[in-house]
């Protein structure tokens, strides 16, 4: 959503705009993107399953997978989304891996504009709510999660200072949230993204310009990742910095509770849930892979339930399988706003050139 995994403390854990130490599976986790995927003739198949560094399942997630198949995984991890899909734009055709996952619906139509993905629909899909499937009816790339990019805030440093809690968009550009607000880059980081898209959605595509001025006049730092936002410039993670509000997850603040040391009852931060945009995360098989027919029995693995029961507390973000069953320590404290924020993909293909040109000009001059 949207992915998505967030770092929090000492460990990284989400999201689209982040990085993280590769998880370690019985099938090889690496960060060199230039690995081969051919294999001899006769031997067994490696697939090469390129993601951001944010993707960090359940080490041995993959052993099953192979013991059913033969087919082993090596997972190459890329950056961030954005320089995830800017690689396989680049290479379309004669992709660097067989399976990419981590492509959002932020970033999907540059994907599908560069004919990036061979078409596949699993089995799975039946499985999935319709809407997740609405931006993509020739199935060129599958649902895998879903989360939502929101505001998040220090409880206690805004209750410190007796500053109330910025609950919408609108409240950011007040006085009294003045340099108190950091933002990944849309140009570089899918929250930042996400981010962008969230005040298009509210204000509109003649109105986001004046709100993102106001912003930029009320202190909005810019960095360009969701984790040097999020640990390092904010005071509610585990950089301490200084800035008590920032973008990131609904599902962020489950896991500042679940990773903290010494252990809470209560989350630190929180969300501002008029303030989330949904995110939906895809995997496709990489047009031009030898191994299609093996890609395809990898994508059935990511949306069956093994997998997918393995994404909330590992990635921080919701399964996309309706079968799939959330734990107790994540629902207890994960926000799922009832009406997030969205934007059609046809309508981010036509417009995302000319408004990330016109952001750059606001906030980055």
């Amino acid at each position: 959503m949207r992915k998505h995994l967030i770092a929090i403390g000492t460990l990284a854990i989400l999201a689209a705009g982040c990085s993280s130490s590769p998880a370690s599976t019985d099938s090889s986790v690496t960060t060199d993107s230039s690995v081969s995927t051919s294999d001899s003739v006769d031997g067994p198949v490696t697939l090469t399953l390129l993601a951001h560094d944010s993707f960090t399942p359940t080490p041995g997630i993959f052993d099953a997978f192979t013991a059913a198949t033969g087919i082993a995984v090596d997972v190459v991890q890329g950056g961030d989304a954005g320089q995830l899909v800017t690689k396989a734009v680049l290479t379309s055709g004669n992709p660097e891996g067989d399976v990419l996952w981590g492509v959002d619906n932020t970033l999907l139509s540059r994907a599908l504009e560069a004919d990036v993905f061979s078409a596949y629909e699993t089995p799975n899909t039946a499985f999935m709510d319709a809407a997740l499937l609405r931006d993509i009816p020739g199935h060129e790339v599958t649902p895998v999660d879903s989360g939502d990019v929101c505001i998040n805030y220090d409880i206690a440093w805004l209750k410190s200072r007796n500053i109330a809690p910025p609950l919408t968009l609108d409240a950011l550009t007040n006085k009294q949230y003045d340099n108190l607000l950091v933002v990944p880059s849309a140009l570089s980081s899918s929250p930042g993204l996400a981010f962008l898209m969230a005040t298009i959605a509210e204000y509109g595509v003649d109105g986001w310009q004046s709100y993102w001025k106001s912003l930029r006049d009320n202190g909005v730092l810019v960095v360009d990742g969701w984790t040097q936002a999020y640990n390092t410039e904010f005071s509610g993670a585990s950089g301490k910095g200084d800035r008590p509000i920032v973008v990131s997850y609904s599902s962020s603040p489950p896991a500042e509770v679940i990773f903290a040391d010494p252990p809470v009852d209560s989350a630190p931060t929180a969300v501002a849930s008029l303030t989330c945009f949904e995110q939906i995360e895809y995997a496709g098989i990489l047009r031009g892979t030898k191994h299609e027919a093996e890609a395809k029995l990898l994508i059935d693995f990511l949306t069956d339930l093994a997998f997918q029961n393995d994404l909330p507390l590992t990635q921080f973000v919701f399964p996309v399988h309706s079968g799939a069953v959330l734990p107790e320590a994540f629902t207890k404290y994960a926000l799922r706003p009832e009406n997030p924020l969205r934007l059609e993909a046809n309508v981010i293909a036509t417009n995302r050139t000319a408004w990330l040109d016109e952001w750059s000009a606001i906030v980055l001059k």
